[in-house]
């Protein structure tokens, strides 16, 4: 900012991280904020510090949940036989909106990197096998992205997943190379789980 005030350069570095922002629309969004304090500075603040006070990561499924209360993963009444495995939660929530699943998911947190310990990402592999062993699960869907990173992930999980009981498969057509499950539309996303296919056995 020209006037170098430091709580304002901090405030657009911090927007300028956000997915989509640079600097320059980080700071349109915040000369936008400042302009209307009352209305806007105020109410958002409050929201962001509830949202860090009670929202946490379930560490059963990786989905988001309230302090103190239950996840969606821990409800019994749905009794789904289908998990699907996805990278994150905008991943879920595309997958959500599409209608085309109707079943468990299991959000990673992230992906695989060959180099890396998975636990040290916090990447619930652990957790994914104890609810395909507990939840009487019959089919096991792949949904990472098709990226080298989320190709990597998907034979992991094909690995510690094997079992001659439960099916694992993973999207097909409509996936194309280098695509990341969140930017895909509900038309190649519903083509994607149409067409999944079983995962090789050997």
């Amino acid at each position: 900012m020209d006037n170098n005030i430091p709580e304002i350069d901090e405030l657009i570095k911090q927007f300028s991280k956000l997915p989509g922002l640079g600097p320059k629309s980080a700071k349109r969004i915040i000369l936008k904020l400042i302009n209307n304090k009352e209305n806007m500075v105020k109410p958002l603040a409050k929201s962001l510090a509830n949202v860090y006070k009670t929202i946490i990561r379930c560490g059963i499924c990786g989905n988001l949940k309230i302090v103190h209360k239950k996840c969606i993963c821990e409800d019994n009444t749905k009794n789904y036989d289908k998990l699907c495995v996805v990278e994150n939660l905008a991943d879920m929530w595309v997958i959500e909106s599409s209608d085309i699943f109707k079943g468990h998911f299991h959000i990673l947190g992230g992906t695989v990197n060959p180099n890396e310990d998975h636990n040290q990402k916090n990447l619930l592999m652990d957790s994914l096998v104890r609810r395909i062993r507990n939840n009487n699960i019959k089919e096991v869907i792949i949904a990472t992205s098709a990226t080298i990173e989320g190709q990597t992930t998907a034979h992991y999980i094909e690995d510690i997943v094997k079992n001659g009981k439960i099916k694992v498969s993973k999207l097909g057509q409509g996936l194309p190379v280098g695509g990341e499950i969140e930017q895909l539309d509900d038309g190649t996303l519903v083509s994607a789980f149409k067409n999944r296919v079983p995962v090789s056995s050997d």
